[in-house]
């Protein structure tokens, strides 16, 4: 697997060189499309793989941008990074851990928020960890709070720095009794890693229950952790000694997933998504049903279409098991050609509707509510950083010029695109490569017609 090098694709297009697209939209798409691991797993098994006194083998790592920026950020840290055993595997050799320069690691993040996460492991290896100043989407305050005051109480010194942060552990880390303000999945996942070898036991409350959290909890018991998951959200760690390698297949990224399918019922498409389940999709294919569209749950995946007219639905955001904060996204674009009002409460995080501005552009009826929406039913607890958006449709779509913000945004305005009437341009479409695996190329397998003119 080459990641993050130029692609050909079948007809002979550069998979990843292209910056802009030009998209004639007003056909469906149809085909098949295969997604591969969960880049919200992939990367923080990547991670995990730093504990370990032997070589991991990952399986069915997409090639994503946000699996580039972690391999990099290995290899400066002495981690030997190679193919596997068959496609779409790495084996990753953590034996030789370093530390590296501050400027090393700067450079190689980027706009990755994933340096935050190798703080437990590098603490354990190398007694030490910098963090640069951290980037990602930019869809509202993601504070690194939780996961520094989480440190904290492993025993970890916080430095801040000018150019960052610098960590270290000069007594060790020990075990923790942890409660989490929010069930965020980046600081559920960094008291994982820094529990599975902190001295004593580590008791997490108010945790994050998300199918990647589980799958990564999988990765580090086969590594010899010792983590069992109690009722309401807790989780208990054991710390142990020494952890081993791994040989896991990550599971498959659910959000790419209710992409394709989102796509489907916009076009008036049939998409099938190879190697999607119905376990991790459960809420998702719920709110599908609601809407009016048809699904087919297959062995070896699902085929997602629309059954007749779509409807309007209310959907609020939330922690797994409810509706994903990525999901909506790409939902919103099939709700503009539903009948009827939908609404789209955003409770997880505070600025996620900004994409709709260039629906609006291309003749969507959405009105953004930046303080929600008062009254009611709702099952999900308000929050005070909650926005909503109403949707009412069905709307013609029509061709325009449109800048990706980030990266559910930035597929949204791909499918947007696609549903219209007309030609649109979609600038700075790299920002999609992040989570979408051959991105290009799939579009392509779906029927896209489109050119890469950057």
């Amino acid at each position: 697997m080459t990641l993050l090098h130029d692609t050909i694709s079948a007809d002979g297009r550069k998979e990843g060189a292209g910056e802009i697209l030009s998209i004639r939209g007003g056909r469906p798409l149809t085909g098949r499309v295969e997604v591969k691991g969960a880049k919200n797993l992939v990367t923080k098994a990547m991670v995990a793989a730093l504990l370990g006194e032997s070589p991991s083998i990952l399986r069915d790592v997409p090639d994503i941008s946000d699996v580039a920026v972690v391999r990099s950020l290995l290899e400066v840290h002495g981690v030997r990074v190679q193919e596997a055993d068959e496609p779409g595997s790495l084996m990753l050799d953590p034996r030789d851990v370093e530390s590296a320069h501050m400027e090393e690691i700067d450079a190689h993040a980027g706009a990755s928020r994933i340096p935050i996460l190798f703080c437990g492991p590098l603490l354990h290896r190398l007694g030490q960890a910098f963090i640069p100043d951290l980037g990602g989407c930019r869809i509202g305050d993601r504070p690194i709070d939780f996961h520094l005051d989480a440190l904290r109480k492993f025993g970890a010194v916080v430095d801040k720095l000018p150019t960052g942060i610098r960590l270290s552990a000069p007594a060790g880390l020990r075990g923790a009794n942890i409660h989490l303000p929010y069930p965020s999945v980046g600081a559920t996942e960094q008291v994982l890693l820094t529990a599975v070898r902190a001295n004593g036991v580590t008791e997490l409350r108010n945790a994050a229950i998300e199918p990647e959290i589980m799958d990564l909890i999988a990765v580090l018991q086969k590594m010899g952790a010792i983590i069992s998951y109690e009722p309401n959200r807790v989780i208990l760690i054991e710390g142990v000694d020494r952890l081993e390698g791994y040989d896991h297949r990550a599971v498959f990224d659910r959000n790419e997933a209710a992409s394709w399918a989102s796509a489907a019922l916009a076009t008036n498409g049939e998409i099938f998504v190879g190697g999607a389940r119905q376990p991790e999709m459960l809420t998702f294919l719920n709110v599908l049903r609601k809407v009016g569209a048809g699904f087919e749950i297959r062995e070896d995946g699902i085929l997602f279409r629309r059954d007749g007219d779509l409807r309007p639905v209310t959907v609020e955001t939330d922690v797994h098991p409810g509706f994903m904060t990525d999901w909506q996204q790409p939902l919103i674009v099939a709700l503009t050609q539903a009948h009827g009002e939908s609404i789209v409460h955003e409770t997880v995080y505070e600025n996620r509707f900004g994409f709709t501005d260039a629906l609006v552009k291309m003749g969507a009826d959405i009105v953004v509510h930046p303080h929600g929406l008062q009254g009611g039913p709702r099952r999900v607890p308000r929050r005070n950083l909650e926005q909503a958006a109403v949707i009412n449709g069905p709307t013609p779509l029509h061709g325009a010029d449109i800048v990706v913000p980030d990266l559910r945004g930035g597929y949204s305005h791909v499918i947007a695109a696609l549903t219209a009437e007309g030609e649109s341009t979609v600038r700075n479409v790299g920002i999609i490569r992040r989570g979408y695996e051959k991105f290009f190329d799939k579009l392509a397998a779906v029927g896209a017609d489109f050119d890469v003119i950057g």
